[in-house]
């Protein structure tokens, strides 16, 4: 099945012009729309749904992981590189387990986390209008 082309171009050029607060909450949409998926292969005993599916979340866990600065962001880079570190962990023992629970446990930890960033991004924005107009980042998530 082909994807529709126009609906590829129109993605990339959402990924291409997001801010970078954007991006962070595709990322949490995209794990969260694998383990999903994943979820579904666990329930149709589809392994290879499940493994490939795990393994984008693993990425995206990672890339997470790989991204934050230790130096400039003190404990709460330490705490969520010890969050992400067991999400990812729990992640290579749902693939091998082929186990929903474990699936379900990640996906809570994703939804909460992604949750928490979108207020923190809206608080952000409030603060940022409220000393200067033109420095609103914009709020569109699709």
């Amino acid at each position: 099945m082909n994807p529709n082309p126009y609906l590829k171009q129109y993605q990339q050029t959402q990924i291409q012009t997001a801010s970078q607060e954007q991006i962070l909450l595709m990322l949490y949409d995209g794990a969260i729309q694998f383990l999903n998926k994943a979820r579904k292969g666990i329930e149709d005993k589809n392994i290879e749904v499940i493994h490939n599916n795990i393994i984008g979340a693993q990425k995206i866990i990672s890339e997470f992981m790989n991204t934050l600065d230790m130096d400039t962001g003190g404990d709460v880079a330490k705490n969520l590189y010890g969050l992400y570190d067991y999400m990812y962990f729990r992640l290579v023992q749902a693939n091998v387990k082929r186990d929903v629970a474990i699936v379900d446990e990640v996906l809570v930890h994703l939804k909460e986390l992604r949750k928490t960033w979108d207020q923190a991004i809206k608080l952000a924005n409030k603060e940022k209008v409220g000393e200067d107009p033109s420095a609103r980042i914009n709020e569109r998530v699709v």
